[in-house]
C-alpha cells in the first residue's frame, strides 16, 4: 500500500537524517531494506527494534568488509531502485559500494548520499552534527532570544535540511530515470538544505522586513502578536495573529484594549502591547485560554508537549498519531486520496530479516546457507 509501493530501496545503516529519510519512504509504501553492520545494536543508534525510524523496514546484517558480503550487497543493488548511505565522502568507495560500482551493476540505480557538509568543499571530510551544519547557513543565528542562540532540536538541520531534501532528490531522480533510463547520484548536504530553508528571509531582508538581530523581526518574537506567552499554570500558548483581522479578534476575545487594533504595527506601542499580553495571558490557565480561543480566527493555540499532542481532538480526528504495539507515534504523512498508506509494521531487530530478504530478492537457499556458514550474515 502507499504511492511508493513496488519501489525497492537499500538503506545503508547510519544515524540521524538517513534513517529518517528511509522512514518517510517506507511509510509511503516503499520496500526499504536496511543493511546493518552486525546483528547487534551499536552504541550510537538505538536498538532497531525500539526505533520508530526503523518501522516498516526490513533489516539484514552483512559483513561488508568481506568479499562475499560486498558481493551480496551488490547483487541486491542489481534489483533495487535506490541505494543511499550517510558515510563521509570516500568511505563507500573504500568499502567497494560507491556510486561508480553500483551504477555499473545497475545503470538505473538512484544513489543517495546524505552528509552534513556535502561531498565537496573544504569541510567535506570534517566531523559535525546538526547544530554545526545550520550554524553555517544563517539558520542557527536566527533562532533564539536576543542574548542566546537556541538549538532547534535537530529538526531544522538533520530532518528538514537533510532527510527531506534527500527524499525530494531521490523521488525526483526516480521520475527522471523513467525518461532517461539512467540513474544518478544525489548529493544531499544539510548545509545546502538548511540554506534553502532560509529562502524566505532573503526576500524579507530585501524588502526591509528582516534583519540579523534576533527578537527584532516578524517571526522571531520581535513583535507582540507572534510569540509564546506564559499562562497562570506555568504552561504556554502560542500567538500568531499576523493579519489585522486575526489580531482584532485576538484583542476582542482576550478583552484587551481595542485601541491596540489600530496600532498593531506601530513599533512605538509594541512595548505596551507586549506588557499587556504578558499580564493578560498570565490571568488564566493554558486550557482556559484554549477554551476561549480554539476554533476562532485569533490564531492562538495551546503549546502541547508530544504526549499531550496525541490526545488532542484535532489530531485524533485526522489520525495524526497511530498506536503500534501499544506505543503512540506519528502516522505516515501526508495523506493520499487513493493510494493510502498502510499502518507501519513493527521495526525489526538488527538482521532479523536477512534470510527472508535474500530469498525474496533472488538468492536460493543453498547460497544463503553458504553465506551464513562463512560468517557473511553477521
Amino acid at each position: 500500500m502507499g504511492p511508493l509501493a513496488g519501489v525497492k530501496i537499500i538503506e545503508i545503516k547510519g544515524i540521524g537524517p538517513g534513517p529518517y529519510a528511509g522512514l518517510v519512504m517506507a511509510d509511503l509504501g516503499a520496500e526499504v531494506i536496511v543493511v546493518e553492520r552486525a546483528s547487534k545494536p551499536n552504541s550510537i543508534a538505538p536498538p532497531s527494534a525500539m526505533d520508530v525510524k526503523s518501522r516498516g523496514k526490513k533489516s539484514i546484517a552483512l559483513d561488508l568488509k568481506s568479499a562475499q558480503g560486498l558481493e551480496t550487497l551488490l547483487k541486491l543493488v542489481e534489483s533495487a531502485d535506490v541505494i543511499f548511505e550517510g558515510n563521509r565522502p570516500g568511505v563507500a568507495e573504500r568499502l567497494g559500494f560507491g556510486p561508480d560500482v553500483c551504477l555499473k551493476r545497475n545503470a538505473k540505480i538512484v544513489y543517495g548520499r546524505m552528509t552534513g557538509w556535502g561531498q565537496s568543499g573544504p569541510l567535506a571530510h570534517s566531523a559535525g552534527h546538526d547544530f554545526n551544519y545550520i550554524s553555517l547557513t544563517g539558520a542557527a543565528a536566527a533562532i533564539g532570544t536576543k542574548d542566546q542562540v537556541v538549538p532547534p532540536l535537530n529538526l531544522v538541520g538533520d530532518y528538514a535540511g537533510g532527510s527531506m531534501f534527500l527524499v525530494v532528490g531521490i523521488l525526483a531522480a526516480l521520475l527522471e530515470v523513467q525518461k532517461s533510463g539512467k540513474g544518478q547520484v544525489i548529493d544531499a548536504a544539510i548545509t545546502d538544505g538548511s540554506a534553502h530553508l532560509m529562502s524566505m528571509f532573503y526576500t524579507m531582508n530585501r524588502l526591509g522586513a528582516w534583519n540579523t538581530s534576533r527578537e527584532s523581526n516578524l517571526l522571531d518574537g520581535g513583535v507582540p502578536y507572534y510569540g509564546a506567552y506564559e499562562t497562570a499554570d506555568g504552561k504556554h500558548i502560542s500567538v500568531g495573529a499576523i493579519e489585522p483581522q486575526f489580531f482584532a479578534e485576538l484583542i476582542k476575545i482576550a478583552g484587551m484594549p481595542e485601541d491596540f487594533i489600530q496600532d498593531q504595527n506601530n513599533p512605538e506601542r509594541w512595548g505596551e502591547i507586549k506588557s499587556t499580553f504578558v499580564e493578560t495571558f498570565k490571568s488564566k490557565t493554558r486550557d482556559q485560554w484554549v477554551e476561549l480561543f480554539e476554533g476562532s480566527d485569533a490564531c492562538v493555540a495551546g503549546i502541547l508537549d508530544y504526549e499531550e499532542a496525541v490526545e488532542h481532538p484535532h489530531n485524533k480526528a485526522r489520525g495524526t498519531y497511530v498506536d503500534i504495539d501499544g506505543h503512540f507515534q506519528p502516522a505516515p504523512a501526508p495523506k493520499f486520496s487513493r493510494s493510502q498508506c498502510d499502518t507501519p509494521a513493527l521495526p525489526s531487530a538488527e538482521g532479523a530479516d536477512t534470510r527472508a530478504v535474500l530469498a525474496d530478492w533472488g538468492f536460493d537457499a543453498e547460497a544463503i546457507d553458504a553465506l551464513e556458514a562463512d560468517g557473511v550474515l553477521t
